[in-house]
């Protein structure tokens, strides 16, 4: 087991000692140094704190929680949508960027593709990926309940490029399928 400092931890006196905090000095940091993390540790950033102050489509409140400018955060975007009934976006795609759509409540429907020619619908406790650069276009599925999601991205900033895209008329749905998550269709042939 590695310790908090690095260090393996071989005995269970060790571990547990390891795990406690307590420890020696023999290592290069003093207790006087530890009240950074006070400050500069973990963060909790309150729902009812959100900032409201990015960009958004009509229809939809996006709101970040953490980021560069409210935390420091180097690595990632994480925030909240809510999408109003039968509300969508344009297309746009997030550049270098990877997303993660978590749904907490209501139906998600992503289209995707260079004509949006692709569709999945996600519900509450789905996780919906999208990779770089994929055009995409997020709809709310109900016409008459809100759809919440948190949204995490793999910058400090928010980057949306919004793209101009005829769309196909009628997307293909795409199944999830995986050696784990198999074609419903497949179970049903003789």
């Amino acid at each position: 087991m590695v310790g908090f400092h690095g260090t393996r931890a071989n005995t269970r006196d060790e571990k547990k000692r390891d795990m406690s905090g307590s420890h020696d000095h023999a290592h290069g940091h003093s207790h006087h140094s530890d009240e950074r993390w006070k400050h500069d540790g973990v963060r909790v950033i309150p729902g009812n704190q959100l900032d409201s102050n990015v960009p958004s489509t009509p229809g939809m409140d996006r709101k970040a929680a953490i980021n560069f400018a409210r935390v420091g955060a180097q690595k990632l975007w994480a925030g909240t949508v809510t999408i109003r009934p039968d509300a969508k976006t344009g297309a746009h795609h997030h550049g270098h960027l990877e997303s993660v759509i978590y749904v907490v409540k209501g139906k998600a429907r992503m289209r995707w593709g260079e004509q949006l020619q692709f569709t999945a619908e996600a519900g509450p406790g789905d996780f919906i990926f999208v990779p770089p650069y994929v055009p995409h276009q997020e709809i709310n599925a109900s016409p008459d309940e809100v759809l919440e999601c948190v949204l995490v991205r793999s910058d400090g900033e928010a980057v949306a490029i919004n793209i101009d895209i005829e769309p196909v008329e009628k997307p293909e749905t795409v199944l999830w399928i995986d050696p784990v998550h198999r074609d419903p269709a497949e179970s049903q042939k003789p």
